[in-house]
């Protein structure tokens, strides 16, 4: 195998962001510059020398040209073996179970997530770590050093190879392995949930449930666990055949992408009464039932009241962590079943220490990410079965699971409002224009709301005790509301703020309140608290979820 040495220039643009770099595909389709970075994880990456490296993604378009290159450019640098799903496709919480399932020594997954595909939408690349979550901040700005001063890559120098079937093939001295894409994942879900249970749901005709792929990655899982093994009817599965560029649509799990689902939950002449979605690379997800939705903050804390009724979570959990937008729900359940909570930065790595260290065993994220200590990543067909066991187990529809439970611990209203594509130095200058507040603010009343604490978060990691700092400013509250700001790192062209806003109602006499109305004075002080409509010029937020 002849092995070519590529001289190429830097970039300076190939900074990983929370989830990895993420550009537009018109970015990783200039020369060299995939290689590029691709060749700065494996010379930090040094492991994978003589080692696993587990290879998928969410199949958006360059999906395919990318796994070509990473196999020739493993081949190239050294790595013994490699796993790569059939046709390029593997969930993100796939990729996580196969790393730790076969002690691989990392991962790299091709996704952008939930931003829109096709050859004008958004590709992104991420390393996942040996024990099968994101590389913490260390490995990725020693990536991102290395990419700045890079003057070559290695390529082997070899026709692209068939990954439409599962087999076994040599580059080289590498060994790759096909893989059924599915098949690794599906087995392990059989193994913390109530299988039977679940299938008598359907069996006996007491759910109908629809499932909204987005023609995205879980298409496939989704078939084969829900009307496969689950037995749910056929056509239980919608928009279930992965497409380059999601069919045309936006393959984020909320109510603002996903009508074709919420029209049949909410139709009075359907029988469906379950519903759930995921997104591009299968790691989040959305719950609704009979037109009613599930917050993924109150979904977290569900789940985490609940644990001890799903086979997987028998024996109790340790703890549980959110991260800082996602609401307060979870810390009222924590603190009446007497568990440890965490509070982290927004980002699936951070809670990777506190997992390995055993100190939670759920965890969440109000952007629709929710998971557990099974992997290292958040999982959308997870939380979609742990709610089809939790249904089985209270013979109970999703709206009178959730009721309940605000019932028992208070209701927390939550909203996220979202300022897209603003200019990157406004939207700095408005997040300095908060922090320079911060330190004054608190006593101070607007309206009948009087704060409490304002921060700018910063983060202690309690196991290597790593700091994380500037991570987005809180305004609490005497009442237990809050307000939170911060920068998204997931987009890919200006920057996106996004607004966080919480009230907590013990009261259930008051739990049937349209959300934005219950936070309508909080909406109101937010906006004025940070000048969004001078400063953005933007009198309404672009989606609000």
């Amino acid at each position: 195998m002849k092995i070519n040495h590529i001289q190429s220039t830097p970039f300076s643009d190939q900074k990983p962001g929370t989830s990895g770099l993420r550009k537009k595909v018109r970015v990783f389709q200039q020369p060299h510059y995939l290689e590029n970075f691709v060749q700065s994880i494996f010379n930090i990456a040094q492991s994978l020398k003589g080692g696993l490296l587990v290879l998928g993604g969410d199949g958006r378009f360059y999906n395919g040209h990318a796994i070509q290159i990473i196999l020739k450019m493993a081949a190239a640098n050294g790595v013994k073996r490699v796993m790569v799903g059939t046709n390029g496709l593997l969930s993100t919480p796939s990729v996580s179970c196969i790393i730790r399932k076969y002690k691989a020594d990392g991962g790299i997954i091709l996704s952008a997530s939930h931003n829109p595909g096709g050859a004008d939408g958004d590709f992104g690349i991420k390393f996942n770590i040996s024990n099968g979550g994101p590389a913490p901040t260390s490995f990725t700005d020693a990536v991102y050093e290395a990419s700045k001063t890079i003057h070559e890559y290695r390529i082997a120098d070899i026709e692209p190879v068939n990954i439409d079937t599962p087999r076994r093939f040599v580059i080289g001295d590498m060994q790759v392995d096909v893989i059924d894409s599915v098949a690794d994942y599906s087995e392990m879900m059989e193994q913390l949930f109530d299988f039977p249970a679940i299938r008598s749901l359907f069996t006996s005709d007491q759910l109908q449930m629809c499932f909204d792929a987005m023609h995205a990655v879980t298409g496939p899982y989704a078939i084969e666990i829900f009307e496969k093994r689950l037995q749910a009817q056929a056509g239980t599965v919608i928009n279930g055949i992965p497409k380059e560029d999601f069919g045309g649509a936006h393959p984020d799990p909320n109510l603002a992408h996903t009508k074709e689902l919420t029209d049949r939950l909410n139709s009075p002449s359907t029988k469906t009464n379950f519903g759930a979605a995921s997104d591009g690379d299968g790691d989040r997800n959305m719950i609704i039932g009979k037109n009613f939705f599930v917050n993924p903050s109150d979904s977290l804390a569900i789940m985490t009241a609940n644990a001890h009724l799903i086979p997987g979570y028998k024996d109790g959990i340790v703890g549980v962590a959110r991260s800082l937008p996602t609401s307060r729900a979870v810390d009222k359940v924590a603190a009446a079943n007497n568990i440890s909570c965490y509070e982290t930065p927004t980002g699936w790595k951070y809670f990777g220490n506190l997992l390995d260290d055993n100190r939670i065993t759920l965890c969440g994220e109000e952007s629709f990410g929710s998971g557990s200590n099974h992997i290292r990543e958040k999982d959308g067909l997870w939380a979609v079965l742990f709610w089809l066991n939790l249904i089985a187990v209270k013979q109970q529809s999703v709206e009178d699971i959730t009721r309940a439970h605000w019932k028992q611990y208070g209701r927390h209203y939550y909203t996220r409002h979202d300022y897209e594509a603003i200019d990157s130095d406004i939207a700095a200058r408005l997040m300095e224009h908060l922090r320079a507040q911060s330190t004054s603010l608190a006593g101070k009343r607007f309206s009948s709301y009087q704060v409490q604490l304002c921060d700018d978060f910063r983060y202690l990691d309690p196991v290597d005790k790593s700091v994380t700092e500037h991570q987005g400013v809180r305004v609490l509250f005497e009442d237990e509301s809050r307000i939170v700001y911060r920068l998204s790192g997931t987009g890919t062209e200006g920057a996106t703020l996004r607004v966080y806003i919480e009230r907590y109602v013990a009261d259930p006499q008051q739990h049937d309140m349209d959300t934005q109305q219950a936070l309508a004075e909080l909406i109101h002080i937010a906006g004025e608290l940070a000048e969004i409509k001078a400063r953005c010029q933007r009198d309404q937020p672009d989606v609000i979820t």
